[in-house]
């Protein structure tokens, strides 16, 4: 039996993964919503200025979806190197691609300045960023994952799901400071240039915690294993493929409610509030901040439920919810009150958070350890290629094309069906030890009480 003071300290370690794993996705969260804020509410502007406003708007989440297209390509890298090397090292590199092209971003000239170069140059810092984000989730939560006690899995592996409303709260809480402060023009001139440069200060915040963290345990034991048996291992996204590809359609499915409708109801609602509605950008970013807080509060408490009830009855009360909340939402937005505003945002993202919050210890525990960062990644992030990508982008089309709300919250309920397909489909997971899982499928639990070793 462990000493208490061994306690503690794997409590304290545990503690300082969770806090690594959540500050430095909280600034990769934060660069990447601050350029879907933007391009909801200054990019048309700015980089498309000889387009109507719908058309700009358009055009601007374009760019933005484009970055998606990248995120497949970090998961194939990312989840490659994280299964051979480790989590930490590519969690840094992540770090450092997402800071520097959020920080170029701020100094592009416009497209007054320099012509369609802008837009074009705009788009390939996009395409890099999309890139880190899609290694950065599958190795933020692993690191969790495997630290932690399989009991509280996924209570612990919620937290880095938290960096997302951190992230989004902090890139809302800049834009909204600025357009309180700043007249229109002195924002569309500069203002907005300032939350992008503030990304290289964060990112040196998040390099110092992140470099002072240890490497997931379980990773050390499989490498050790495999290091001893000597037998050469196929590329991880073989195996993945050959072995867990049923894990990978069910990953994708979930992620399908999941991801178009965070999308619709904080990115897109921003462009629908002010443009459709005729609200002031304040009032819009206001109403996105408060629900992003709140679902910051709500997503451990979430993780926590999935540990008591399992990871598949949460997850399809968020999926069914928030098909049905999206043809509330558009009608709360179209009342152009505030409280109404606040109101959709926030039950939307109860839902989200009730289908995220135990996303990260789910799909952890669907796959063996050294092709977990791969599975996990692939399943998360090509799934959003179809999903969270042209959400904002359909959703505007649709808009443009019915004048009408209610096209889009038939295509969130559709989501939120297949979503519920998937889910269903599933195994239940919760309290799976991680280091049984065999390559070959699913292996059998730890027995209760016993925790892996930290």
């Amino acid at each position: 039996m462990a000493s208490s003071p061994d306690v503690a300290r794997s409590g304290s370690r545990l503690w300082k993964v969770v806090g690594a794993s959540l500050i430095g996705t909280t600034i990769e969260w934060y660069d990447y919503f601050l350029y879907g804020t933007a391009a909801a509410l200054v990019f048309g502007k700015v980089f498309f200025p000889n387009s109507d406003p719908l058309t700009g708007t358009l055009l601007s989440f374009l760019t933005y979806a484009i970055g998606f297209a990248a995120r497949p390509l970090g998961a194939l890298v990312f989840g490659h190197f994280g299964d051979r090397i480790g989590r930490k090292r590519l969690l840094v590199l992540s770090l450092l691609l997402m800071g520097g092209a959020t920080t170029l971003i701020g100094c592009l000239p416009t497209y007054r300045q320099i012509g369609v170069a802008a837009p074009l140059l705009l788009t390939a810092l996009r395409l890099v960023q999309g890139f880190a984000l899609g290694g950065e989730w599958g190795g933020a939560v692993l690191l969790v994952s495997e630290h932690g006690d399989p009991r509280r899995r996924g209570f612990w592996a919620s937290w880095p799901q938290g960096g997302a409303p951190a992230g989004n709260l902090l890139a809302a809480g800049v834009l909204s400071l600025l357009t309180t402060v700043q007249s229109d023009a002195d924002f569309l001139a500069w203002g907005w240039r300032i939350p992008f440069l503030l990304s290289a200060l964060l990112v040196m915040v998040g390099m110092w915690i992140r470099l002072s963290v240890d490497e997931s345990p379980l990773f050390k034991q499989a490498l050790a294993a495999a290091e001893a048996r000597g037998a050469e291992e196929k590329p991880p996204i073989v195996a993945v493929l050959r072995d867990h590809w049923r894990d990978v359609l069910v990953a994708m499915g979930a992620r399908m409610a999941e991801n178009i409708s965070y999308y619709v109801m904080t990115t897109f609602v921003l462009a629908y509030a002010v443009g459709h509605v005729h609200l002031p950008k304040q009032t819009a970013l206001n109403a996105v901040l408060i629900a992003s807080a709140v679902q910051f509060a709500l997503i451990p408490v979430f993780g926590a439920l999935s540990d008591k009830v399992g990871r598949k009855p949460v997850y399809l009360v968020g999926a069914a919810g928030v098909g049905v909340w999206a043809f509330v939402f558009f009608g709360l937005v179209d009342t152009a009150d505030f409280g109404s505003l606040v109101l959709a945002v926030t039950v939307g993202l109860v839902f989200h958070s009730a289908m995220y919050a135990p996303q990260a210890a789910f799909f952890s525990e669907l796959f063996a350890t050294r092709m977990r960062y791969s599975g996990a990644s692939i399943g998360a992030q090509f799934s959003s290629v179809a999903a969270g990508a042209p959400a904002p982008l359909i959703a505007t089309a649709l808009l443009k094309d019915y004048g009408s709300a209610t096209p889009i919250a038939v295509y969130v309920a559709i989501a939120a069906a297949v979503t519920v397909f998937a889910v269903v489909c599933a195994r239940e997971t919760r309290g799976r030890d991680l280091a049984a899982i065999e390559p070959s499928g699913p292996a059998g639990e730890r027995p209760a009480g016993q925790a892996v070793t930290v």
